[in-house]
């Protein structure tokens, strides 16, 4: 079974993973081939999983094995929403995560930028970095000093800061679920506290997990923890909603999993052309791909539009 294939990588890249520091993500080397023959686990992205179960944890995006919020938790998701206003004139939208989000991000700024039906007031900052993963975002200032850094570079501050798109994992990942979903979510929760004192007119915060990872020959973040990891952006989500966890509205962004060339219902595929030779960080077109979902996302839904698009484009 393709299953006990990965459960098999996984294992392997044990000695890998244990050799990598909690406290500091490791260097990005280049590996002349993906693992490209790996290119479906058997497992269910969760936006199409129904009523099955994945290790005896259900699918879906929100609690209840549902895709969207539960209309009382996007009542408060478009009240959130509504907050979003310019402050000095400014709106920022800000990344915080590893290194794939920032080459995600940093391109999404890019076309964000040309695009006219953006609204004018928005300035779209990539804070993500290379070397951090979720254990030591905290735990080193230089991240956040980095932040600031980047803010003060596009003429924007921190008291500007309203939206926040979030992407982490946690480098070296080798537990087996729900162990590794258990810790990304600790470690999300406390970035997202971070998050609410340096920012203090933050609203609203959008989550992503992990982009297909079976081609992966490296120890970094591969299958299933990159999976596995859509199960800790659900209970970050579902902290919230309960009240665990104070500060903004936190939802889901784009789900960006998909199983490989196996796809999902939405025709999402992710092939090893996606990936570069380490298998992990994508290439152009896998870049190409996240943009494309986080415009759609930022462009469509209804706690992002209202603010994300000018007033000529509702």
């Amino acid at each position: 079974m393709r299953v006990k294939a990965l459960l098999a990588l996984a294992a392997a890249f044990a000695a890998v993973s244990a050799s990598l520091s909690t406290t500091q993500a490791p260097a990005r080397q280049a590996s002349p081939n993906a693992q490209c023959s790996l290119d479906s686990t058997g497992l269910i992205p969760l936006t199409d999983m129904g009523s099955r179960r994945y290790r005896g944890y259900r699918g879906g995006l929100y609690p209840g094995g549902v895709n969207r919020p539960v209309p009382k938790y996007m009542k408060k998701g478009l009240a959130a929403s509504r907050q979003v206003r310019p402050i000095n004139g400014k709106i920022v939208l800000l990344s915080i995560g590893m290194s794939n989000a920032s080459a995600e991000f940093s391109a999404f700024k890019r076309a964000s930028d040309r695009d006219s039906q953006v609204n004018q007031n928005l300035v779209v900052v990539d804070g993500a970095q290379d070397g951090f993963d979720a254990t030591n975002v905290n735990a080193r200032p230089a991240y956040w000093d980095s932040v600031d850094s980047r803010l003060d570079a596009a003429g924007v501050s921190a008291a500007q800061v309203q939206v926040v798109w979030l992407k982490e994992a946690i480098a070296g990942e080798h537990r087996r679920f729900p162990k590794d979903a258990k810790a990304l979510q600790a470690s999300l929760r406390k970035i997202i506290t971070t998050m609410r004192f340096r920012y203090p007119k933050l609203r609203l915060v959008y989550l992503s997990s992990r982009t297909y990872g079976g081609y992966a020959i490296t120890g970094w973040n591969p299958e299933p923890a990159a999976y596995d990891s859509g199960y800790a952006v659900r209970g970050v989500i579902q902290d919230r909603i309960s009240g665990k966890l104070k500060g903004p509205w936190v939802g889901w962004g784009p789900y960006l999993w998909t199983d490989g060339l196996a796809g999902r219902s939405d025709g999402l595929q992710w092939t090893c052309d996606d990936v570069e030779a380490d298998g992990t960080h994508p290439s152009k077109s896998g870049v190409q791909k996240v943009v494309n979902m986080l415009t759609t996302f930022f462009k469509t839904d209804p706690t992002a539009k209202r603010w994300y698009l000018s007033r000529a484009h509702p």
